[in-house]
């Protein structure tokens, strides 16, 4: 299983440890670490901001929750 088939099940943490650390690659690696980041980059950009999506959705639904007036008892 390659590391791009393995992002669906890493933590958010360890996708955005990734990103970072691939970013940091293709940035200041050697030739060989540049391309292993070039390769991967996409697919971590991909994941990271589907996951950044999802957790503002559920922000913006638990605010839009707390916003609904409580019906009182009757």
């Amino acid at each position: 299983m390659s590391l791009i088939e393995k992002l669906p099940l890493m933590s958010d943490e360890e996708v955005m440890n990734l990103l970072a650390n691939a970013r940091r690659l293709q940035a200041q690696g050697d030739d060989k670490q540049q391309a292993a980041a070039a390769e991967l980059l996409p697919a971590l950009e991909e994941v990271a901001a589907e996951r950044r999506a999802a957790r503002q959705e559920a922000i913006q639904a638990k605010r839009a929750a707390a916003r609904r007036p409580k019906k009182a008892a009757a």
